[in-house]
């Protein structure tokens, strides 16, 4: 009888301490799920708060040259169709992700990489254009918001990348764990993010700037 009541009790223990570390588990995927939201969202605030700031600053060229006479709309085009392209393979590397085929995702984010660092590489040239025409962030108000803005986004989308090789290298190492599975989650949200800031870069900066 003793003997029966020691097993229950045991049993019982055994129970509530494996129900405490699932609700704590559970627990930390709630924290962890907020945290990244409003990491998100404080983002697209501060983003906001760059578009506020260039629209006001937009036409303080302080008799320097304007967006009309020193963006260049075909290189602009190519960026967006890199950044575009990148967040459709991004999504075939989330899709991979989830149904384990290694193919679908290592290559998806191969590719999210490459495109990632072309839009990079044709940024980082149009800025050396135009500090080499001496219209660099000091030369007035309209270039220090232009390149505070686009300059942002490029160190989002540089981070981005260094997150996504530390995705890759965490699924090569541990598998698709659900751990991993909700941070490769996380990263496709914070890549498409971007992909939405930048079409409206475009938008209001570029296609609005060459049509003044």
């Amino acid at each position: 009888m003793e003997l029966n009541r020691v097993a229950h009790q045991e049993s019982s223990d055994y129970r509530h301490t494996a129900e405490s570390e699932a609700g704590g588990l559970a627990s930390k995927r709630i924290i962890a799920g907020y945290g990244f939201w409003i990491f998100l969202l404080s983002d697209i605030i501060m983003f906001s708060a760059f578009f506020a700031a260039y629209a006001v600053l937009v036409g303080a060229t302080a008799g320097g040259p304007s967006g009309r006479e020193l963006f260049n709309l075909p290189n602009v085009g190519i960026e967006t169709v890199c950044l575009l392209l990148s967040s459709f393979t991004c999504g075939i590397a989330s899709i991979g992700a989830r149904m384990h085929r290694g193919s679908w995702f290592y290559g998806g984010m191969a590719a999210t990489f490459l495109l990632g660092a072309a839009f990079l590489a044709i940024e980082l040239h149009e800025f050396a254009g135009m500090i080499a025409q001496k219209a660099g962030p000091t030369r007035s108000a309209f270039l220090s918001a232009f390149f505070t803005l686009a300059g942002c986004h490029g160190v989002h989308v540089t981070l981005g990348l260094l997150w996504l090789l530390t995705m890759v290298a965490q699924v090569f190492a541990k598998g698709y764990r659900p751990d991993i599975l909700r941070r490769v989650l996380c990263f496709s949200l914070f890549w498409h993010a971007l992909d939405i800031v930048w079409v409206a870069v475009f938008t209001v900066v570029y296609l609005m700037g060459v049509a003044q």
